[in-house]
Order: structure tokens, then C-alpha cells, then sequence
């Protein structure tokens, strides 16, 4: 008799509604896409949830930032295939898209070009892009205490953010330096020695 897959704990324990509607609650409250969404994901599954550790959050971090597409999706696919297989990836997926979609066809179709020139909405827009680099700076500090560990990584971010500045370099040249970088200086176990 052939044996059984074993199915993961998290698989058998969460619902694809449930999946559904984190995702659904990401996509609906978070402002700013992208990076000013990193708190809110982590927030909902790694905190509250505990659907993933600190370390795969990290991980996916730096797997979606090769990959093409929205960060929020590809997080919420890959999050959604590690709890219950593509049928979770798929879920989560349409979850966080799901607001977003409908807010965006709401306001462009219908509130915007009435209320465009209003100028509550502006200063609203206004007050909102400030809390978007708010957020954005607060996910980086809180992923880079994560992150960057040891005198060799500060000095990486450090080179790699000056590089970035000052000659801004296309992102995926930024990524493809620091990857070499780590090749050259992290090799096998003198990690441990810092």
C-alpha cells in the first residue's frame, strides 16, 4: 500500500476562507502598494496569525524582489501555496487583489471625476502620501533589524544604498551587486565569526 503524503499542520488547520479573507483585509486597508504594504503583511501573518516565521517571511522577501509583478501578490501566492498548496496561492491571490480592483473601479469610474477638483480629497491625497513613506520607512527599519546583522552587511546596505543614490543604477543592478557581494564576502561558515 502506497504511503500517504503527509499534509503540513498549517494546511489541515486553515480554511481558504480564512486565507481568503486576511488577504482580503490586506488588500483593502493597505495604502501605497509594494513596500508600504510590508507592514500590514507582516503584521497579519507572521504576528497575529503566526502563519509564517520571521525568517520565511524574510526569505519570500528577497524571492519576490527577483520576481516580476506586484509584491503584495506574489507574497500573498506564495504564502497562500506554503498553508494549503496552488489552491491557497490562488485564493490568497484573488483576496488581496479583490478590494483593490473594486475601490479602484469605483473611484476612477465613478467618485474621482466628481470629486477631483474637491479640495478636501486633495488635501486628503496629500496628507496620504506621507504616511505612504511613513510606512515605507517603518517596514525597512524593521526589516533591516532583521536583516542586517553584523559590521559586513552595514557597510553592504551602506554601499549599496550610496550606489544607488547617487548613480541610480536600475534595481535589478542594485540586487545582482549585492547578490556578488554576499558571494564574495559571506563565504561558508565565516558568517558564523562575526
Amino acid at each position: 500500500m502506497p504511503e500517504e503524503r503527509a499534509k503540513p499542520e498549517a494546511e489541515t488547520r486553515i480554511s481558504l476562507l480564512a486565507i481568503f479573507l486576511v488577504f482580503l483585509k490586506i488588500g483593502a486597508f493597505t495604502f501605497g502598494g509594494g513596500y508600504a504594504m510590508l507592514p500590514i503583511i507582516q503584521e497579519e501573518l507572521v504576528r497575529r496569525r503566526r502563519w509564517v516565521d520571521q525568517d520565511t517571511f524574510i526569505d519570500n522577501l528577497v524571492i519576490i524582489q527577483s520576481l516580476p509583478g506586484a509584491m503584495a501578490l506574489n507574497k500573498s501566492i506564495l504564502t497562500g501555496i506554503k498553508l494549503r498548496g496552488p489552491w491557497g496561492g490562488v485564493v490568497a491571490a484573488l483576496g488581496v487583489v479583490a478590494a483593490p480592483v473594486l475601490v479602484i473601479l469605483l473611484l476612477a469610474g465613478l467618485l474621482l471625476p466628481l470629486f477631483r477638483e474637491h479640495a478636501a480629497v486633495q488635501a486628503a491625497f496629500y496628507g496620504l502620501r506621507p504616511a505612504v513613506v511613513a510606512l515605507i520607512l517603518s517596514a525597512t527599519l524593521d526589516l533591516g533589524r532583521e536583516i542586517v546583522r553584523g559590521w559586513r552587511a552595514v557597510v553592504l546596505v551602506l554601499f549599496l544604498m550610496l550606489l544607488s543614490l547617487f548613480f541610480q543604477p536600475h534595481p535589478i543592478l542594485i540586487i545582482l551587486a549585492g547578490g556578488l557581494a554576499g558571494l564574495l564576502i559571506y563565504r561558508k561558515g565565516e558568517e558564523e565569526k562575526e
